[in-house]
């Protein structure tokens, strides 16, 4: 196109009101709930069936105004994501929805600056996920008694993944049995998770080191797609 045809498009749109698109919000103040504080990590995939996607972390101005502070490439579900309220253990899949985030811990020691609860894993720290046991979604230390080894997760034994975690609030504060237990985000392994969202090693620490429990962060885990079985961010 000529330069004076361009500058004429140009004159057109200003007169007929159509000027420059209009900015669109950033993500968490278009969601209807983002847990009431002043941080927020969104994990977010592009459709159900994805094993891929993105974790970002934001921070609340004092204005009211949500800033972008980092992102990473992220892992879900081998399965994909599924609705958190519908999920069914051992199914692979990644749940959606709002969670808080109640602790971190981690086989190594704490990036430095790391403000939240950090727990360090041990020989005999275990993550029980038997429906049969008292300790159901619980770390137990050592393993419960009535907790079965074959249904739980031996924590020092996933050296990577586990470097560094954020314990997400899945299923936690009333666990439902047969729901799902141990839903972390954690450090990449080879491929896609069992259900957890991972990152790498160097967003993990990044994210620890950011994350300011007196800012009451929440994670918000879903899709950009819409679907009746999965949350829409």
């Amino acid at each position: 196109m000529r330069p004076g045809a361009v500058a004429l498009a140009v004159s057109l749109l200003v007169v007929l009101g159509a000027g420059p698109p209009t900015p669109v919000p950033p993500l968490p103040a278009r969601m209807a709930d983002t847990g009431g504080g002043s941080q927020l990590i969104t994990a977010v995939a592009p459709q159900r069936a994805s094993t891929t996607g993105t974790v970002t972390w934001w921070d609340r101005d004092g204005g009211g105004r949500w800033v972008k502070r980092g992102s990473a490439p992220a892992r879900f579900g081998a399965k994909g994501l599924v609705e958190g309220a519908s999920r069914k253990q051992g199914t692979n899949t990644t749940p959606t929805g709002l969670y808080g985030l109640p602790y971190a811990f981690g086989i190594e020691a704490a990036p430095r600056g790391t403000a939240y609860g950090y727990r360090r894993v041990r020989q005999e720290s275990w993550w029980c996920q038997d429906n049969d046991s008292r300790s159901y979604n619980r770390w137990t230390e050592p393993r419960a008694a009535d907790c079965r080894a074959a249904e739980s997760e031996h924590l020092i034994t996933y050296r990577t993944q586990y470097a560094h975690a954020l314990v997400i609030g899945f299923n936690y504060e009333r666990p439902v049995r047969g729901r799902g237990a141990g839903i972390f985000l954690h450090v990449d392994g080879r491929g896609a998770t069992a259900g957890c969202v991972s990152v790498s090693e160097d967003a993990m620490r990044r994210i620890l080191v950011w994350a300011d429990p007196a800012r009451r962060p929440h994670i918000a885990v879903g899709t950009l797609s819409g679907s009746t079985a999965v949350t829409r961010l």
